[in-house]
Order: C-alpha cells, then sequence, then structure tokens
C-alpha cells in the first residue's frame, strides 16, 4: 500500500501516464460526462468529497500549467475565491459552460466530486517538470 500522495489507484494510474498538456477534468455532481471520456465517480453523497478536496489533491500530485474554467464559476463565490487563491501562478482560462463542456471532450478523465454547488468544475491541463 502507498504511505501517502494519491490513495486512489485509478488517479494514480492517470497522473502517471499524463503527458504534456493532457487534460482532467474535476467535476461536480451534474456535469455530464461525454461518451468515450473515462469516468472515476467518486461521489458518496450531496458534499462529499468536496470539488476542493479532490482539486487539492490534484495541485499536490500534478503539474499544473494552466486551467479551465466556465465563466459562470464566477456567481459560486466560495469555490471561484478558493480557486482563484490555490491557483495563483497558474495560467486561467475561462470559456462559457456550453464551451467548457464541448472542451471535456478532449481530456483522459473525469473525476465526478459529490459537489452541489453550480459550475463546480475545472479543466487541468498537465505541465511538465522541466
Amino acid at each position: 500500500m502507498k504511505k501517502r500522495g494519491m490513495l486512489n489507484s485509478h488517479i494514480s494510474k492517470v497522473l502517471a501516464d499524463l503527458g504534456h498538456t493532457d487534460q482532467i477534468v474535476v467535476a461536480d455532481a451534474g456535469l455530464p460526462v461525454p461518451d468515450g471520456v473515462k469516468k472515476i465517480d467518486l461521489a458518496l453523497k450531496p458534499g462529499v468529497p468536496a470539488f476542493t478536496d479532490v482539486v487539492n489533491e490534484l495541485l499536490h500530485e500534478m503539474v499544473v500549467e494552466r486551467v479551465t474554467l466556465a465563466s459562470e464559476i464566477e456567481g459560486n463565490e466560495n469555490v471561484h475565491d478558493w480557486l482563484k487563491k490555490e491557483l495563483q501562478g497558474i495560467e486561467q482560462i475561462y470559456v462559457d459552460h456550453e464551451a467548457f463542456k464541448e472542451q471535456t471532450r478532449q481530456a483522459k478523465v473525469v473525476i465526478r466530486t459529490g459537489e452541489t454547488t453550480p459550475y463546480a468544475n475545472c479543466i487541468l491541463h498537465s505541465g511538465v517538470i522541466f
């Protein structure tokens, strides 16, 4: 058993396989997952796990060079303010929610959380360590 870090074996495998610019979506409980895109469903009940918990762990485990957000997230002040703080130094791109959903088709995986607040979704774009 791993001693620390990401314990979820499915997420660990995805992280180990990432290349430069590959995308991971962290989604609230309601974001549709496109056909053909792998889904890792962590949702246990409304709010568990929280979107912020999952994003926080991923930011510790992977190099993120940019993040795509739906512009509508600005209406979800708690999550948006948290993201702005946590993503300091990382490029943030805003698109409308329909464009966001279309972009999820390019993801390696969608990680579904138990989050039930509006527009708590992001696309993490993998960077490199060099």
